[in-house]
């Protein structure tokens, strides 16, 4: 049931400005080359919504996509692209929002970015970062018809 993982999605209709909070995803991905799965995935999501919402057609999807996620945003949009095709989504826009990457240094208890999972502290040069935020993959927005 795609409403056990999503927890913060909006569905906006977008013949009239009416909003829902409907659940939404957070997803932590660590892994190289796998853009085909996740846009699968986010593409089962955006359908089960669709459905869901009896939509004729998907016009926008967004995505935040976190810095420290191991997510080619580029690579995301090819993959996306491809599984949208003779779908309810096919022609859907894809708008990505970056998000920093952040960390909290347990050396110096200071709360940093990161631009790196393994970085040093830009503060104090320790290498005991811990990240807190920039690791997740969610869908933010639907927009349909």
């Amino acid at each position: 049931d795609a409403d056990h993982f999503l927890p913060d999605l909006r569905v906006r209709l977008s013949s009239k400005p009416s909003w829902r909070s409907i659940p939404a995803c957070r997803m932590s991905w660590n892994w190289k080359m796998h853009e085909m799965s996740l846009a699968e995935g986010v593409m089962q999501l955006v359908e089960d919504t669709a459905r869901r919402e009896d939509a004729r057609r998907v016009t926008l999807v967004v995505l935040e996509i976190g810095r420290l996620s191991s997510v080619e945003p580029e690579a995301l949009k090819f993959c996306f692209a491809a599984v949208t095709r003779g779908s309810i989504a096919e022609g859907a826009a894809l708008e990505i929002v970056d998000v920093p990457g952040a960390g909290w240094c347990m050396a110096c208890s200071a709360t940093v970015a990161m631009a790196e999972v393994f970085g040093a502290c830009p503060r104090c040069g320790g290498y005991q970062v811990q990240a807190t935020g920039g690791t997740e993959m969610r869908v933010r927005e639907i927009e349909i018809e």
